[in-house]
C-alpha cells in the first residue's frame, strides 16, 4: 500500500532542497489552490470554463497544472475568472521577512534619466 501524501509530503519537506524550492514558489501554490477551489466551488469543469472563457480545456488545465513555463497574465486570470463567477484582485502584501524592506528616512533608488 503507498504511503498517505502528508507523510510524504512531511519526508520531503525535510529535505533542505526541496523545503527551498517549495518555499520559493509557495505563493504559486496558493493561486493554484485558489484557482481549483473557485472552480469546484462554481461546480465547473476545465471544458466548462474553457467555452465560458473563449479558450481551449487544454489551456485551462495548463493555467490550472502546477508545472508551467511561464506565468498567466492578468487578462487570462480575468478571463477565467469571470468564466467561473469571480474577479480578480491583484494586492501587493507587505513581506514581514524581506530583507529589502525600506527603512526610514532612507529613499529608494531612482532611475536616471538622460537629458536631466
Amino acid at each position: 500500500m503507498s504511503e498517505p501524501f502528508s507523510r510524504f509530503r512531511a519526508r520531503a519537506l525535510a529535505r533542505p532542497g526541496v523545503r527551498k524550492a517549495y518555499t520559493e514558489l509557495e505563493d504559486e501554490f496558493a493561486l493554484l489552490d485558489e484557482l481549483l477551489r473557485a472552480r469546484a466551488d462554481a461546480g465547473l469543469t476545465q471544458s466548462e470554463v474553457a467555452t465560458r472563457a473563449g479558450t481551449t480545456q487544454s489551456a485551462i488545465a495548463r493555467l490550472e497544472s502546477a508545472v508551467r513555463r511561464h506565468s498567466p497574465s492578468i487578462a487570462t486570470l480575468q478571463k477565467y475568472a469571470r468564466a467561473i463567477g469571480y474577479r480578480v484582485e491583484v494586492r501587493l502584501v507587505k513581506d514581514k521577512t524581506s530583507t529589502n524592506a525600506s527603512k526610514p528616512g532612507v529613499k529608494p533608488p531612482t532611475k536616471s534619466r538622460k537629458g536631466s
